[in-house]
């Protein structure tokens, strides 16, 4: 590309188009020629590829980089190298400071070090070899650095020095692309000597000429110069420096580029007296003014012939014209060189000029002087460059070719600038002036529509700017399509056949605007001359070619047209015979096309067969094959859609897709397949994005960056073309496309597809269905009355003093937010009583008031308002509420004023221990020693000697009342369950009860706390002794007794007002007289009488603790069961035993005392079950039933012992025996007879 631009840089802008459209047929052709030839030398003929190649470039100031290409040159030849040259713009580089080449034996490289713009330009690599060359050319931009500040001026350019003599030299640079914020005003030149580091600045003033004369040099020493620019805003960065410059005569230098033997560092010449020593010289000739501007004038003269050995100087003289006095100008000190800058001169008026040589031996006549010279420009600016026209090139680049200034003198270049349409912003296009008028201008962005201008440059300064360029819309310039494809018989009769085919894979960049169809006949293998079938192009991919001879052999072949012109034709067809069709199933399916393509799917689309059998086509299948694979069906069921999407392809895998219809006959043949197309999803690859604007607009957006001149965005839905445009209206803009619904509702359900034409595939689809239609209107209302959201809704709060914070924390909103603060739908304003906030950075808004009044009743609101959104958030603070809140406020700020003196940090409480010892407590706070501190009960001060006094302590803040602190008993070592209750005392009991008060009082002032303990808050305590007394339960235990089970568990204390529960597999057990409950001590039990098998099963307990209750549970089956069940038997055959075993039971004395002569009846009540067997002994000895004891055993209960008259011989012990096969007991008795004294006596 950049090679035609050297080549047609002398064509005029009238052959423009003509070199567009070839250059584009020829693109990436190499123009230059490549005479490759047999080189005798090494008896073979080299062939260069250049491979790997450096594109156009873009770089900044201060950058460094590389340009390289891969060479190969075949046959490779042993100690062979071919000559690798660089170029920029035409001129051999060699290396430098700045430039490094770099040759690998197969890679050359180029690296440019530190980039300035003096290295803008063409770069070309040439590869000689002894058969020829190769070249490979590409541009490289040089963008500006960054200016340090804003609006100066960049950086000038490309500082040469000229005519250097021994105390005087020109400078010259080229003016920056880029002015800054305002014109250039002039430029400061800075020296520097060599192999020294302080840089001198040669002008005071500015120069606005791009030349300048730098006088005052040091005869012998080396130089380099650099520039600066200046306009309103500041200096520009300094300009590279340019190559040394040695200060010497002219004739000196030839001698030094002859060849010296030694570096240059100056002359010294010695010379034998002779008889020219003395001689005054001659006048200077050929006097001539060489440059005059506003700022200098610049004299050149040759030296006098007659000047002797010695060295001659200089003085040079003015004169004003219309004046006869000369006036010489450097009168401190005569000039060396042969040259002259006066400065200072007013501009306007008119010199005359004159010089006069000396030396030693004094000062020579004059010379001739001068003209009358006007000081002002000799150069004038550029006139402004004729029209500009723009030109398509690639997606990045555009052709621009521009009238020449007609009107120029010293010619420097131009400089092009491009413009966005409609921005007003101008960037250069090149950093570098351009001599020619034709320039590629890179590095455009894809889909641009740009405007372009030119100026011309000399060495006076810029030209005016060249009229605006049409709009050229950046975008690769069209060509010819690609040919077409498939061409497939779709039906044939005896007259006519109808072919199909496949559009055109490449469309160049524009619409194919339709086809021409050629065709030949074949017979015995012989062709033919093609022949146009149409000479209207056709717009379809199928068409009828009629008037055709049955039986006769036919070939075809299509074109695709576009405005670039007409493609190749496509590979003929088999001959085809013109005959009827005559098969009951359809044709092929035609105009096969696929889109949407990615890694893992791709869309078909095709044409119904235009041959549908004996019957309509009902359906069709799709096939698909990898490229080297089997051909293997997309579904089960045939679809009855003309589309299909082929998913569970793999990425990286190209395939072919064909088409199968089918009738009720059959299921007919293949169409023609696709090309292979590769499963990918290419970079850069778009989706259809639903959006919904901020007016509740939903649409569907597709967006292509590829767009070229020609490409449309065609949308369709269910892959077909739009018939109900009310539905849905498409707007495209650039390379984005939005289909708009109309009215969206259940009839828009459906698959949206948008394909953009004459590019690479670029397509995709979305499918609306109901849910998603439900969300998108959902989200349309939302935005058609936005709402701004609220993290937390407005709340209030009680601060320090009693002061009231409303405030409220927004969720989104922008720096416009503004908030209206609101009461009973009055605005209110910050004042006295309210002071507002907006924190725009945490998006808080709060206000505050120092106190809450009763005209402060009512709805507080903040009405937020931010663009089209808006927000609402109240607190209605009425009734109780209010009245809480206002208490509240008081109560806080009455507290604030409570802490001043002593107070109570924590007012009077109850806890209770886990010993169930109740105590009250409370912390005071800023007391001193002096602080009263005085309890009291019912209200009735507790005094020293008082009994309670001794439960109160004090410990440090915290004051302390043991209402409820008693003795605790010592426990047993072993606890074993009461069969009795028995009565327990409490800890806390109802004379606890009342009303407990603490004062604090000194010289700054009071507080008082009171703990109401009755009704409610005795029942308070109660319920915290509850908890501890359900708390310490101790888990369920069994005991086995004579009578049946017992469950108990043990508390740490139990008082009557504790509600108990017993649950039998979560049922609650009633009590009866088999199932018992009850309390003994602290001990909780439940007794089981004649335990049976129902009784099996999970028990607990259910312990009130205040609020809910505490359960333990006990499992009273399996081995636990077992063994309860086995001791309680146990335990009660014992019990019957010792019930049932024979016994006397009573009726029986101890001791019987009876007179003799009287008869004794005694009778034991006897037990036994079976009846015990019964005797009786008198001194261990049995006694048997006779005249004098009379024994009886009547009812099985009752016996009984008669002695008639007894004796004292009757006296002793006796005992009544009872023996059954329980046991055996006796009931003793003791019997004594005694004789009444009158008898006694009388017996005696």
């Amino acid at each position: 590309m950049l090679r035609l631009t050297l080549r047609n840089t002398s064509q005029r802008a009238n052959t423009t188009c003509i070199l567009w459209k070839s250059r584009r047929f020829k693109e990436g052709e190499e123009v230059t020629g490549r005479p490759h030839g047999y080189s005798p030398e090494y008896d073979v003929t080299f062939n260069t590829t250049i491979i790997d190649k450096f594109d156009v470039s873009f770089g900044h100031e201060g950058e460094t980089m590389s340009l390289g290409c891969t060479v190969i040159v075949y046959p490779t030849v042993k100690r062979y190298q071919p000559e690798i040259v660089w170029y920029r713009n035409g001129v051999v580089l060699s290396p430098s400071k700045w430039v490094h080449m770099h040759w690998s034996g197969e890679r050359a490289t180029l690296t440019l070090v530190h980039l300035n713009k003096e290295d803008e330009g063409l770069y070309t690599l040439r590869v000689n070899t002894k058969s020829g060359f190769d070249t490979h050319s590409a541009y490289v931009f040089v963008r500006d650095a960054d200016v340090e500040e804003e609006g100066v001026p960049v950086a000038p350019l490309d500082v040469r020095c000229h005519d250097a003599n021994k105390d005087y030299v020109v400078v010259t640079w080229k003016q920056p692309a880029v002015e800054g914020s305002s014109s250039i005003i002039g430029y400061f030149i800075d020296r520097l000597e060599v192999g020294t580091h302080h840089w001198t600045q040669c002008n005071d003033t500015p120069v606005k000429y791009a030349r300048f004369p730098v006088t005052g040099l040091t005869e012998g020493r080396s130089y380099t110069f650099r520039v600066r620019a200046l306009n309103n805003s500041g200096v520009s960065r300094p300009s590279r420096a340019s190559d040394p410059v040695v200060a010497m005569d002219p004739s000196d230098r030839a001698c030094l580029r002859a060849g010296p033997s030694a570096p240059w560092t100056g002359m010294i010449r010695f010379t034998e007296e002779d008889p020219t020593v003395g001689v005054v010289p001659g006048s200077p000739t050929d006097l001539a003014v060489t440059e005059a501007t506003k700022s200098y004038v610049v004299l050149s003269w040759k030296p006098p012939i007659q000047r002797g050995h010695e060295g001659v100087m200089y003085y040079v003289e003015k004169c004003l014209v219309g004046t006869d006095t000369w006036q010489r100008v450097n009168t401190g000190m005569p000039v060396k060189s042969p040259r002259f800058a006066l400065f200072d001169l007013a501009e306007g008026k008119s010199y005359s000029f004159r010089v006069r040589s000396c030396n030693s031996a004094g000062v020579g006549e004059s010379s001739e002087e001068t003209g009358a010279t006007t000081v002002g420009d000799r150069l004038d600016l550029p006139s402004v460059p004729g029209p500009v026209i723009p030109i398509r090139n690639t997606d990045t680049s555009v052709v621009v070719c521009w009238g020449a200034s007609k009107e120029v003198k010293n010619l420097v270049g131009y400089y092009i600038e491009v413009s966005v349409s409609g921005s007003g912003v101008w960037v250069p296009c090149n950093n570098k002036p351009v001599k020619g008028t034709r320039f590629v201008c890179h590095g455009l962005n894809t889909g641009d529509k740009c405007v372009f201008r030119v100026k011309a440059v000399n060495a006076a300064g810029y030209s005016g700017s060249s009229a605006e360029s049409e709009a050229c819309i950046v975008q690769a310039s069209i060509a010819v399509p690609s040919p077409p494809t498939g061409v497939t018989l779709l039906e044939r009769v005896r007259d006519y056949m109808v072919l199909g085919w496949q559009a055109p894979a490449k469309t160049g960049g524009a619409d194919i605007r339709g086809y021409y169809l050629d065709y030949r006949t074949v017979k015995n293998g012989v062709t033919s001359k093609w022949h146009e079938i149409n000479l209207q192009t056709v717009t379809g991919t199928s068409y009828k070619v009629t008037d055709l001879k049955e039986n006769v052999f036919y070939q075809f072949q299509v074109r695709a047209v576009n405005r670039a012109g007409i493609s190749e034709s496509s590979i003929p067809t088999v001959p085809l015979e013109c005959k009827e069709w005559t098969v009951a199933v359809p044709g092929p399916a035609h105009s096969l096309r696929v889109q949407e393509v990615r890694k893992d799917s791709m869309v078909l689309l095709w044409e119904p067969p235009t041959f549908s059998g004996r019957s309509p086509v009902t359906g069709y299948y799709v096939d698909y094959k990898e490229e080297n694979g089997r051909w293997r069906c997309v579904q089960e069921r045939s679809t009855k859609n003309t589309y299909m999407k082929v998913t569970g392809l793999q990425e990286g895998v190209s395939y072919r897709l064909r088409i199968h219809a089918k009738n009720v006959a059959g299921v007919g043949g293949p169409s023609k397949e696709t090309d292979a197309i590769l499963a990918e999803t290419r970079p850069g690859t778009n989706e259809i994005m639903v959006d919904v604007d901020d007016d509740g607009v939903i649409s569907l957006i597709f967006e292509c960056s590829d767009l070229k001149g020609d490409s449309q965005f065609v949308w369709s839905k269910n892959y077909k073309a739009f018939t109900d445009t009310s539905r849905l209206t498409v707007q495209t803009s650039g390379g984005k496309s939005r289909a708009i619904f109309n009215d969206p509702s259940l009839e828009d359900l459906g698959t949206y597809s948008c394909v953009v034409t004459n590019t690479d595939g670029v397509s995709s689809s979305y499918t609306l269905t109901e849910e998603g239609l439900k969300r998108l209107l959902d989200i349309s209302r939302d935005h058609q009355f936005p709402i701004i959201p609220f993290k937390s809704e407005m709340a209030i709060e009680l601060q320090e003093k009693g002061r009231v914070r409303l405030w409220a924390e927004v969720a989104k909103f922008t720096s416009n937010c503004q908030v209206e603060y609101v009461f009973n739908d009055n605005i209110i304003r910050e004042g006295k009583k309210y002071t507002m906030n907006f924190n725009k950075t945490t998006g808080i808004i709060e206000m505050f008031m120092d106190s809450l009044e009763v005209t402060d009743e009512g709805t507080f609101t903040f009405n937020l308002v931010d663009g089209k959104a808006t927000g609402r958030t109240s607190l209605v603070l009425i009734g109780e509420e209010f009245a809480e809140l206002q208490k509240k406020s008081e109560f806080e700020r009455a507290e604030w004023v409570r802490r001043q003196g002593p107070h109570f940090v924590e007012y009077l409480s109850f806890e209770v221990t886990p010993e169930c010892d109740v105590h009250l407590k409370c912390k005071v706070g800023n007391i001193k020693p002096a602080t009263e501190i005085a309890w009291f009960k019912d209200g009735i001060e507790i005094e020293e000697d008082d009994e309670d006094a001794k439960k109160i302590k004090k410990s440090d803040e915290v004051l302390t009342f043991d209402i409820g602190k008693l003795v605790i008993k010592s426990e047993k070592t072993q606890r074993k369950p009461a069969t009795e209750e028995s009565p327990s005392k409490t800890k806390i009991s109802k004379k606890d009860a009342g009303v407990y008060e603490v004062k604090l009082k000194d010289e700054r002032g009071k507080d008082k706390t009171l703990l109401n303990l009755t009704d409610a808050g005795y029942q308070a305590v109660l319920n915290a002794v509850f908890r501890v007394i359900a708390n310490s339960s101790t888990e369920l235990k069994v005991m086995s007794t004579e009578h049946g089970i017992i469950l108990y568990s043990f508390v740490v204390h139990y008082i009557e007002d504790l509600r108990i529960g017993w649950l039998h597999k979560e049922s609650k057990i009633s009590h009866s007289d088999r199932v018992q409950c009850g309390v003994t001590g602290e001990q909780l039990w439940l007794k089981i009488n004649e335990p049976t098998e129902k009784d099996k099963g999970k028990y607990a307990i259910d312990i009130f603790n205040g609020q809910g209750s505490v359960k333990r549970v006990l499992d009273l089956s399996g081995q636990v069961w077992e063994e309860a069940f086995e001791e309680f038997k146990r335990l009660k055959a014992a019990a019957i035993a010792e019930r049932n075993r024979a016994r006397v039971v009573g009726g029986l004395p101890d001791v019987v005392t009876i007179q003799e002569g009287k008869s004794l009846n005694l009778t034991g009540n006897v037990w036994g079950d079976p009846v015990p067997e019964v005797s009786w002994v008198k001194n261990d000895k049995p006694l048997l039933s006779d005249d004098h004891y009379t024994l009886k055993f009547e009812h099985g209960k009752f016996a009984s012992i008669t002695i008639a008259a007894v004796t004292t011989i009757d006296s002793g012990k006796y005992a009544l025996l009872v023996k059954n096969k329980y046991g055996t007991e006796a009931g003793e008795f003791t019997v004594s007879v005694y004789i009444p004294e009158d008898e006694a006596e009388k017996k005696e």
